[in-house]
């Protein structure tokens, strides 16, 4: 990937051959006019994970930078919510004296998902906000799904042509997290929903793969023979060359494409290291 092929109203550096850049130059403190979304716009669209510098982001302005790109999730689990700003979904594991507590905050996300699969309406865009980082681990990893797509064998593809999966926050949590289950009018809230195992990117055009830890079973087929297919498909969506793996720096904000994107966070050690992060996921469309 070349960033001066086109030009771009801020420095575009490369992460990762295949996805991934720091934009430099980009106050979102001090806003983001018209003219300069397009072009963050157009490089999400490009390089799937934007990186920005590090910088001092109250809640706020991350509120706002976001609702540039659409409406703004409501997370039904409401106790992450930030206040003042329940759009977003803070992960902590301090205590009241900001102490480390030794209690992950969401080991789900420590699971390569895609944010919002258990809607109607999925994720688009996720930002991440760095407060405060780990000395080691608590990383972030995004891996490629069109990538994932296209090296899949032809009979692979043939096999999962028109396939749809199910995605159920409520399984997901339970499994990873089950310790904070969700309450009865949160699993109301969000039943259960289908989705194609292949999508079409809305705005790039291309397909890629949509599951993750979120998809539960394949519509039509046995329960168990489902199972088995999301667990092979999820464990061959992830090769290391299409997969960018983030160490954190606090003040460093990230946003990313949840449509053809995996992501997960990595471990740390809850009870010494402090980590803070705040989360802000834009409402996309009805994959198809």
């Amino acid at each position: 990937m070349n960033g001066s092929a086109r030009a771009w109203p801020f420095e575009v550096r490369p992460l990762t051959h295949a996805l991934g850049a720091e934009l430099k130059g980009v106050d979102l403190a001090a806003g983001v006019d018209d003219e300069q979304f397009a072009a963050v716009h157009a490089a999400f669209l490009r390089y799937q994970v934007l990186l920005f510098g590090a910088q001092d982001l109250p809640p706020g302005r991350q509120v706002e930078f976001a609702r540039h790109f659409g409406h703004l999730q409501i997370h039904v689990m409401n106790q992450y919510h930030a206040s003042q700003h329940p759009e977003l979904y803070r992960l902590s594991n301090l205590d009241e004296n900001g102490n480390p507590t030794g209690r992950h905050p969401d080991k789900g996300t420590l699971a390569w998902h895609t944010d919002g699969s258990w809607q109607r309406v999925t994720g688009q865009a996720t930002i991440l906000y760095a407060e405060v980082v780990p000395e080691q681990g608590g990383e972030t990893h995004f891996c490629d799904m069109y990538g994932a797509y296209e090296r899949l064998s032809p009979a692979w593809k043939q096999r999962i042509e028109g396939l749809r999966a199910v995605h159920n926050l409520d399984f997901s949590r339970t499994r990873r997290h089950g310790e904070e289950p969700m309450t009865d009018v949160q699993r109301d809230a969000v039943p259960p929903v289908d989705h194609p195992v292949v999508r079409t990117h809305p705005e790039t055009g291309r397909r890629c793969l949509f599951l993750g830890d979120h998809a539960e079973y394949i519509v039509g087929m046995p329960y168990d023979e489902g199972r088995a297919l999301i667990e092979e498909l999820n464990a061959l969506a992830v090769h290391a060359d299409l997969t960018y793996a983030h160490h954190w720096q606090p003040g460093q904000l990230i946003l990313w494409d949840n449509r053809c994107l995996l992501h997960r966070a990595t471990e740390y050690d809850t009870s010494s290291q402090p980590r803070v992060i705040r989360r802000c996921t834009v409402l996309g469309e009805v994959p198809h």
